[in-house]
């Protein structure tokens, strides 16, 4: 099933039309479609095994594909992905990082981009001192930098507890709205897309569908995407009790 619905009224950054990808013949992504608009926030949901990352890689153009992505001309697409396997004991600080290999990355753009995560003082922190929430922070940081029209978020704040990953979610609302950047993210926590997303698309192996969270996260769809016994539990900003951290069970 493909249900596509118009996302929010404003020029067309991604169209994408019966995208298909297939690993040894099997497909993962299977037929889909669907159009993000400029300043769009567009979260993907579905069960590990849905084709998410496979989407992301197709629309970065790392692997290839059935079917037809394009993207607005001149538009900038950034990546953070779900944590980053690098030697963290490298020599290295935060700040020397975001010049490393890059000439051209402004002070300014660089001072922007940890700002808008809570991150500036950790820009003369060595990598092997960060936390892993932390070093994820420095990664969305890296990719506002380089100041994107577009962001493609691989679960941004998967090792960061809840509260704080509020506050990542709200900063990422506010600098979009700010720059009119678009964001297209992956995620587990149904409460992030209601409380974030403009738009929600729903992936799994034989089942897709895009539109308002509001819309689109019925107990109907939920069951197609996560199985018949699929429930949601909203959380609040303290530690979650087990079985209420407000992802589908």
């Amino acid at each position: 099933m493909s249900d596509v619905t118009a996302g929010a009224a404003g020029e067309v950054v991604l169209r994408v039309e019966h995208l298909t990808v297939r690993y040894e013949r099997q497909s993962v992504v299977n037929d889909l479609s669907f159009e993000v608009h400029r300043g769009d926030r567009v979260m993907i949901v579905g069960p590990n095994g849905a084709g998410k990352t496979t989407l992301f890689r197709a629309l970065l153009g790392f692997v290839p594909c059935e079917g037809r992505i394009w993207w607005h001309p001149g538009v900038s697409v950034g990546f953070v992905p779900q944590g980053l396997d690098v030697n963290r004991k490298f020599p290295l600080t935060v700040r020397e990082l975001f010049h490393f290999g890059r000439t051209a990355l402004a002070e300014e753009a660089i001072r922007d981009g940890l700002t808008a995560v809570n991150a500036a003082a950790l820009s003369g922190r060595s990598l092997a001192t960060l936390s892993s929430g932390e070093f994820q922070r420095v990664l969305i940081a890296f990719a506002l930098a380089q100041q994107p029209d577009v962001l493609l978020f691989d679960e941004p704040t998967s090792d960061i507890d809840i509260g704080g990953q509020e506050t990542i979610y709200q900063r990422l609302e506010s600098v979009a709205t700010a720059r009119a950047l678009t964001l297209l993210m992956i995620s587990h926590d149904l409460n992030v897309v209601l409380n974030y997303a403009t738009e929600v698309l729903c992936l799994s192996r034989d089942f897709h569908c895009h539109g308002r969270p509001i819309d689109i996260l019925t107990p109907d769809v939920l069951r197609k995407l996560y199985g018949p016994g699929a429930q949601f539990y909203r959380h609040t900003h303290a530690p979650a009790a087990e079985g209420h951290d407000g992802h589908p069970h």
